[in-house]
């Protein structure tokens, strides 16, 4: 029987969200030469980011989003427009799927398990729907978005722990019209941070995936 995948776990801290996709390439670049799978954890500065979409967005929109003070960034994961910011957990695993199913389905119902499993551990009941993601009745506490080639996993989760929600009401997330949006802490009425979450979230990632995680030293060099 072989053993347990090794994930490396990389705490980027907060970190832009075009050196978060870079520094995601470096680590899909490293399974080239065999399983290095790895798992990204970081803040982003405010930012809207949109995924891949028959049409593009309307540069007007684009505008308008970034007159706010946040960055724009188109992307090439699955899903429509969100937001990152402080106090979201956003989680990138970068994994070799042939390690553990060759199925993207099967990938994205883990990460959504894995997300409702950290909820249960603050006491919150949340769920998948039809909609990507997961929800807290009929808000979003998680947004879900991957990118996968050639079973090699970029992108992920992003979860909102103590997030500003004011920014989402500037766009529909996901493009799912008639939602709302929720966080860790406004679930519990009070203070949950992204280090508070962190070990929830790897805890429930060990379970979920069944593999066993090391952390990493310091992030990969440019």
């Amino acid at each position: 029987m072989p053993g347990r995948p090794v994930v490396e776990v990389v705490r980027l801290g907060l970190v832009s969200y075009e050196e978060a996709v870079r520094l995601q390439q470096v680590y899909v670049n490293r399974h080239r030469s065999g399983p290095a799978h790895a798992l990204l954890l970081c803040q982003h500065p405010p930012v809207y980011t949109t995924g891949i979409r028959h049409s593009p967005y309307p540069a007007p929109l684009l505008d308008r989003l970034s007159r706010l003070g946040a960055e724009v960034h188109r992307t090439n994961r699955g899903g429509l427009i969100t937001f990152h910011g402080p106090g979201q957990l956003v989680c990138y695993p970068v994994l070799n799927l042939s390690c553990f199913k060759k199925s993207v389905r099967w990938y994205v119902g883990e990460l959504e398990k894995t997300i409702i499993s950290v909820c249960g551990r603050f006491g919150i009941e949340a769920s998948t729907s039809p909609h990507t993601g997961v929800w807290v009745g009929d808000d979003k506490i998680c947004a879900v978005g991957i990118h996968c080639g050639r079973y090699v996993t970029s992108h992920g989760v992003a979860l909102n722990c103590n997030t500003d929600l004011s920014w989402f009401r500037h766009i529909v997330p996901c493009g799912i019209e008639g939602k709302g949006v929720t966080s860790l802490s406004a679930e519990l009425q009070r203070n949950v941070s992204v280090e508070e979450t962190v070990p929830h979230l790897l805890d429930a990632f060990r379970h979920q995936f069944n593999c066993q995680l090391t952390d990493a030293q310091t992030p990969e060099p440019a």
